[in-house]
């Protein structure tokens, strides 16, 4: 026997070996949406980039304050506070001043994420929480939109700047006039520092097919879902336009690809997963066309965020050599048995 032959190492089942880990995923996603914040900074200039980097800063401290004070070990490493830090600051306006996305990072990563037990454990998406509860919470800087290429200062308070409505308070008027559909691939509109450009989030969506970081059932189901509601429901102009708009209007595709795909608060299971983008889908055009609010997407995600469990329980795929329904008549069975049993004994 040769004694320089390294000898295997034996564990317990489930027998998976794999090269990627959390760390690897998360660094596909967070390259996956360089290409979003990329073209943020360049459409919003140099102060895109200061709320990115305080909005992922914060994250980061936040997650290691949090496990030092209540001594747990620290999963900074996993880069996955990194990844909320980004989706956050994709998700907002760059004229926010510098304090929300320290306010926001403090709630998506101890409120929403540690509190519940850390990562995996969470119900929520944390960026999609954070941002709901700045836009509850400030909603006057959360609702302030700033023209592409306007001149605003690095780190002071933004007192006065070029403000236009977004694509969605159009659409909102019942209107597509006026939307320009290339600007909006290109990034050319007003919105969030990270949904303005659909090309550069197809760009990360197609990196995450290629890398199997996601599959594209949820993604294909929302759009899909979004697509036929307002192709059959138009409320103004061409059909075929007004299906466009909704595309690409607002963070739907941003929303789509890198939210409402986290694998914490999404269904495990195939079945359900085209079921909670149906149901992200629906709820989004419910939104749209009956809420006050202009968009949708973020209340459409959170409100499936909770109906997670219930979507894996009920579309769980059925044990291999068990008929369905054999457990159901199974106890009906043993229950007429039983009846018949006691009437059996009260008889005699």
């Amino acid at each position: 026997m040769d004694k320089t032959r390294t000898m295997p190492t034996v564990t317990s089942s489930p027998h998976v070996r794999s090269a990627e880990h959390i760390r690897s995923v998360m660094l596909d996603v967070l390259i996956a949406l360089a290409p979003a914040i990329l073209v943020g900074i360049f459409m919003f200039g140099p102060r895109a980039f200061v709320i990115t980097a305080i909005t992922v800063g914060s994250c980061l401290l936040w997650e290691w304050l949090y496990c030092l004070v209540t001594h747990r070990p620290n999963p900074i490493g996993d880069l996955s506070a990194a990844v909320t830090g980004v989706l956050l600051a994709c998700n907002l306006p760059v004229s926010v001043p510098l304090w929300l996305p320290v306010v926001g990072s403090f709630f998506a990563i101890v409120i929403v994420k540690q509190l519940y037990g850390g990562l995996g454990k969470n119900i929520f998406n944390p960026a999609l929480a954070a941002r709901v509860f700045l836009f509850l919470a400030w909603s006057s800087y959360m609702t302030t939109w700033t023209l592409p290429h306007t001149d605003l200062p690095w780190f002071a308070n933004v007192a006065d700047t070029v403000t236009s409505a977004t694509p969605m308070a159009t659409l909102k008027e019942g209107t597509t006039a006026g939307i320009d559909f290339v600007a909006m691939l290109l990034g050319q509109a007003s919105g969030c520092i990270g949904e303005t450009s659909k090309l550069a989030q197809l760009a990360g969506f197609a990196y995450l097919l290629a890398r199997r970081v996601i599959n594209p059932r949820i993604p294909v189901s929302y759009l899909a879902t979004v697509a036929i509601i307002s192709l059959l429901f138009p409320q103004g102009g061409d059909a075929v336009q007004w299906m466009l708009a909704q595309l690409l209007c607002g963070g739907l595709i941003m929303a789509a690809v890198f939210m409402a795909t986290d694998f914490t608060t999404s269904p495990a299971t195939a079945g359900g997963q085209w079921v909670y983008g149906i149901g992200c889908g629906i709820i989004t055009m419910a939104i749209r066309y009956f809420g006050s609010y202009n968009e949708g997407v973020s209340f459409a995600i959170l409100l499936m965020n909770a109906m997670v469990w219930m979507i894996d329980r009920v579309c769980r795929p059925r044990r291999y050599g068990v008929k369905p329904f054999a457990k159901l008549r199974e106890k009906t069975r043993d229950l007429l048995s039983k009846k018949s049993e006691k009437k059996g004994a009260e008889q005699k």
